[in-house]
């Protein structure tokens, strides 16, 4: 089973209420983009089939941020949990009859790698169904991992229809899976709603599974923070964080110089060469392009720049669409002192 034969349906189809928001959760920025961009382009940097986006909850507005992305769309009319939400895609899912990758619109921060070490681990074992799965500190409000005393996947159990036992169980569902599409399409046709939600859970295809003597694969991710959920504001500024913090220890392995990298943003999108430093509170976004042994000075903001080489930009200076040749440089406005 190769890339190509595998089709990646994402859920983004709910309303995110612990948000508190008016706004669709996957359209919610995250360093510089709506979080379900940076889930697409994990997944569009694998060789699939296909990928369908599950949309619902303002559907067309979320379909409009994906314009320009190579999808397809399903629509899940009602938001009835997220089995119900595959189900939307079963059309795209029957006529593949291939291997269905799982996952959420709200998890930005997974990696391409970590995707595909999941599918080849999920080829490997010959499981009709794999679970990605992370270990918590905190578990709250994430479903919790049951196992057997063989240590394989017994079912995975939501917080709100967990005991006490379970809700001390610290693996839990990162909410990516791998299975089998036409196992999939069967098994979510008799999960029931016989819980506190009264939805169709997809993780009942678990104990679904184990009840047909099949195989349950599960993959452990070791950086819990790269399946992190977004489901509010304060799991919002930890994605946006690592993912700055992702971006700067990118940009200085390939030699550029951060002063207090913690303060500075700069876009994917943005192109930097070596020995150019940039200090404190930058910010960097647009399609910018910045030669090397340039230097940007303090509280500086530059959007869709082009820069030669050895160019000074001077400290609080704002530049956009701006071309700059080598070594020009580019002081701040004077200021002016005001007297009573």
């Amino acid at each position: 089973m190769s890339g190509s034969h595998v089709i990646a349906v994402i859920l983004a189809a709910g309303k995110g209420t612990r948000m508190k928001s008016d706004q669709a959760k996957v359209l919610h920025e995250i360093f510089f983009s709506p979080m379900i961009h940076h889930v697409l382009d994990a997944v569009l940097g694998l060789d699939l089939a296909k990928t369908v986006v599950v949309t619902g909850h303002q559907r067309q507005r979320v379909e409009e941020a994906l314009a320009g992305y190579p999808v397809a769309f399903a629509e899940q009319k009602e938001q009835l949990g997220t089995g119900h939400a595959v189900l939307a895609a079963q059309g795209e899912i029957a006529s593949s009859g291939t291997t269905v990758l799982i996952l959420c619109g709200d998890t930005p921060l997974i990696r391409s790698q970590t995707l595909q070490q999941f599918i080849d681990g999920h080829r490997q074992s010959g499981a009709i169904l794999s679970v990605m799965t992370t270990i918590l500190d905190d578990p709250t409000n994430y479903g919790r991992i049951v196992t057997g005393e063989d240590g394989q996947i017994l079912s995975i159990v939501e917080e709100k229809d967990a005991n006490d036992e379970v809700r001390a169980i610290r693996e839990v569902n990162a909410g990516i899976y791998c299975v089998d599409g036409r196992f999939l399409l069967s098994a979510l046709k008799r999960v029931g709603t016989d819980n506190k939600q009264g939805e169709v859970y997809l993780t009942d295809i678990v104990a679904i599974a184990k009840g047909d003597g099949c195989q349950v694969g599960r993959f452990v991710c070791g950086d819990a923070d790269e399946v992190l959920g977004v489901n509010s504001r304060i799991e919002l500024a930890r994605a946006h964080a690592c993912l700055q913090e992702r971006r700067n220890l990118q940009l200085m392995t390939e030699g550029v110089t951060l002063l207090n990298p913690a303060t500075i943003a700069v876009a994917k999108t943005v192109t930097i060469g070596r020995d150019t430093v940039i200090h404190p509170q930058v910010h960097i976004s647009g399609v910018t392009t910045i030669g090397s042994g340039c230097r940007i000075g303090p509280g500086a903001v530059l959007y869709n720049c082009r820069m030669g080489n050895s160019v000074k930009v001077g400290p609080l200076v704002y530049l956009k669409d701006i071309d700059l040749a080598d070594h020009q440089v580019i002081d701040p406005p004077s200021s002016r002192i005001i007297r009573d």
